[in-house]
């Protein structure tokens, strides 16, 4: 049996070579003897997948996991037909995709494991709502803090501005903080608003766990937190992730003040990112053997 390959983004400015940003892993890929693919990132977002593969994935050159910068979940589904085009296929299929990646796909299968989420769609251009439905939304979630984001991000660094709401039957202050969220995400925002009920966490850091097959295979940082890296209860987190079926994910976890583990988000692993200085070996060495 051919084992998988992996694509990774290419540099821009040299594209010959992977992007930056993985070239540690697709180091550590070659290491174990598998191949690696270099595609073009910004023509996949472009919506040119035929460009973004271009000669550098052959015909029944076999399957492949992707592994690079994050990819709206209609331009991997453009991908995945490109790729099955030249008799090609992904390891992740773009359903599994974005089950993974957007929240709304994987909130059900966690609903008892993450802090409480209701969401609206925002189709693309579409014009904000009026406060009354923001109102409405935030009263499924009852009284108390909350937390604003979209499918996929937040913007935690804007915390006061743009993510965090003191109190959620507050409709002016809740408004505020979504309309700004959905100014600074701009062209960025993916699928809608989601708010979430605050759930307060102990300092130390998120943990990062990488699930191969439903199995833990790595246990990482978070990358904003690279220096911490707790260790957390993964048995009921291990059952929701096989519930939800998506052969690579990750889900980040943080200990609540009540000391209870807790689900912050979970992601496709093929667009989570390592924290510095983990070249992901043990990973990928899993992935070849799934």
């Amino acid at each position: 049996m051919v084992p998988p390959a992996f694509l990774f983004c290419r540099d821009p400015l040299r594209p010959g070579r992977p992007d930056p940003a993985f070239a540690r892993e697709a180091a550590a890929v070659r290491g174990t003897g598998a191949r690696i693919v270099l595609i073009d990132h910004d023509a996949l977002l472009s919506g040119d997948p035929e460009e973004a593969l271009g000669r550098a994935v052959r015909p029944d050159s076999g399957a492949y996991w992707y592994r690079g910068w994050m990819v709206p979940a209609g331009r991997y589904e453009e991908m995945e037909q490109a790729l099955a085009a030249r008799g090609c296929t992904l390891l992740t299929c773009a359903s599994a995709y974005r089950a993974a990646h957007e929240l709304p796909g994987w909130y059900d299968t966690f609903a008892e494991l993450t802090p409480r989420s209701v969401w609206r769609a925002l189709p693309e251009g579409a014009t904000l709502p009026e406060p009354a439905v923001w109102s409405r939304l935030a009263a499924r979630l009852g009284s108390g803090p909350g937390v604003v984001k979209d499918f996929v991000k937040s913007r935690k660094h804007e915390w006061e501005e743009a993510c965090f709401v003191p109190e959620l039957s507050d409709t002016d202050r809740l408004t505020s903080v979504v309309g700004r969220f959905v100014d600074l995400q701009g062209a960025y925002l993916t699928g809608g608003v989601v708010l979430r009920a605050y759930e307060p966490f102990l300092a130390g850091g998120e943990a990062r766990a990488w699930w191969v097959d439903g199995s833990p295979v790595l246990v990482t940082a978070h990358p904003d937190t690279p220096g911490q890296v707790p260790a957390p209860a993964l048995d009921a987190v291990g059952e929701a992730v096989r519930r939800l079926g998506c052969r690579w994910v990750t889900t980040d976890l943080a200990l609540r003040k009540d000391g209870v583990w807790r689900v912050v988000e979970v992601g496709d692993g093929q667009v989570s990112g390592l924290p510095a200085g983990e070249d992901g070996e043990d990973l990928f060495a899993a992935l070849l053997g799934a």
